[in-house]
């Protein structure tokens, strides 16, 4: 278990570097670790389990905002996920549940227990039970196919799914997306920009044309998102 708390609990990045990895804006970020006050109302974090005021996220806290980012668009506040994850926090006594396997593989019928008991809405949910079978919920199962689990923790995220050649390590250059580890995706950008081939690149790194290119797609994307 230690091993396990090391990882996750590590401190990784800035408050606005993870926020420009997950492509997310920087208040609705510290919103979702930290918690925020309206009208006069405390809102209390859905990540963190009480507000802290840090502006370092730890790897542990990336993975959990990684999944939340899969529902933005479901117009139901993420707030309501918070009594959700707090009861997960409690039942496998880990810091972030949402970063281990175990809901996402093992105690599926389970989650779905915790999801009626908490009542969290239909759109947020991590589980679903259909056709006789307990499946992950369309948000989930793209959170779960970008990650990469050692025994049951999240040791690496694959922000295009884990069939393409872009990784985000803790443990290779300091977290920051790479191409399979050797060379980190913004070298590879500033490259084609200062004029090098794809082919020119690719040999440099000893990498494919087609992992340049994926290289090149997704900091194209990150610039986007970041508009």
């Amino acid at each position: 278990m230690s091993t396990t708390v090391s990882l996750l609990e590590r401190d990784l990045y800035s408050l606005r570097q993870a926020a420009d990895l997950l492509g997310v804006h920087l208040p609705t970020l510290r919103r979702w670790l930290d918690g925020y006050e309206a009208h006069g109302k405390l809102y209390q974090p859905v990540i963190r389990p009480s507000h802290t005021g840090s502006e370092i996220v730890t790897w542990g806290e990336f993975i959990e905002a990684g999944y939340l980012r899969e529902y933005r668009s479901c117009g139901v506040s993420l707030q309501r996920v918070r009594p959700f994850v707090t009861e997960l926090r409690e039942r496998y006594g880990v810091p972030y549940p949402l970063a281990t396997a175990q809901p996402f593989v093992a105690d599926r019928a389970f989650v779905v227990q915790v999801q009626e008991a908490t009542g969290i809405d239909p759109e947020l949910r991590l589980v679903r039970y259909d056709n006789d079978q307990y499946v992950l919920t369309a948000p989930a199962d793209a959170f779960f196919k970008k990650i990469e689990f050692s025994g049951d923790i999240a040791a690496k995220m694959r922000p295009l799914g884990r069939d393409k050649p872009i990784v985000i390590d803790p443990e290779r250059m300091w977290g920051e997306p790479t191409v399979s580890g050797l060379v980190r995706t913004e070298i590879v950008a500033e490259l084609f920009a200062a004029g090098e081939p794809v082919e020119t690149i690719a040999r440099g790194y000893d990498l494919s044309v087609g992992d340049v290119e994926a290289a090149l797609r997704y900091e194209h994307a990150q610039h986007r998102a970041a508009a």
